[in-house]
């Protein structure tokens, strides 16, 4: 009989299943695949980069076997963090993921456009929030406490390295993600301009969560 799930920190071995994780829920909570040509173009957005430039601030939740099957990461810097994404992180996978000659006419030509301007995760309304996160798990394993789990190790994470507060963009549609983020304390920060996507913002301190 095997361990029950549990929370640890991102091994290098772990990068398939964090990319499989991604596109899997990629689609306002659901399955992506259908959507992109190449399932590993999410990941090279929100997933890999962090794993990359930050292991550190990664973690996954075990199944048990030692198979992911969710996942909290991100930067305790976004400002670095784009920067960080441009230099090192866009050159490792721009040939794979060109942008598109035109304008974007499908969701992979938009997440590729999206790939090229890192700096578009730098908003100076967030920038009392420095932290930003994903977090993200397969369906068979919402809602039996893991998210919680792991947002707790994250946070935890951020505030031994000194920082205060995190915020995450989410997809105003994903009203389950919402019920989620509000149940865990965050709360909304209001943006010009938000488009399709709603701002989260929350302190670190995770006394009571």
């Amino acid at each position: 009989m095997g361990l029950p799930p549990y929370v640890r920190a991102y091994r290098p071995d772990d990068r398939a299943a964090l990319a499989d994780i991604c596109v899997r829920t990629a689609d306002n909570g659901g399955d992506a695949r259908h959507l992109y040509p190449d399932p590993d173009l999410m990941a090279a957005l929100f997933a890999a980069p962090y794993a990359h430039l930050e292991p550190e601030l990664t973690f996954v939740l075990d199944d048990g076997s030692g198979h992911a099957v969710g996942y909290v990461l991100g930067t305790s810097d976004t400002v670095a963090f784009a920067a960080a994404f441009r230099e090192k992180w866009l050159p490792l996978v721009a040939g794979r993921f060109p942008p598109p000659a035109g304008p974007a006419l499908t969701p992979a030509q938009e997440m590729a456009a999206l790939l090229h301007r890192p700096e578009h995760m730098v908003h100076p309304l967030l920038f009392d929030h420095p932290a930003h996160l994903h977090i993200d798990l397969l369906p068979d394993h919402q809602r039996r406490g893991h998210g919680r789990e792991l947002m707790r190790v994250f946070l935890d994470a951020l505030r031994a390295r000194g920082v205060d507060a995190v915020h995450l963009s989410m997809l105003t549609a994903n009203t389950p993600a919402r019920a989620f983020y509000d149940r865990l304390g965050f709360y909304e920060i209001t943006v010009p301009d938000p488009g399709p996507l709603t701002r989260l913002g929350r302190d670190t301190d995770t006394t009571g969560l």
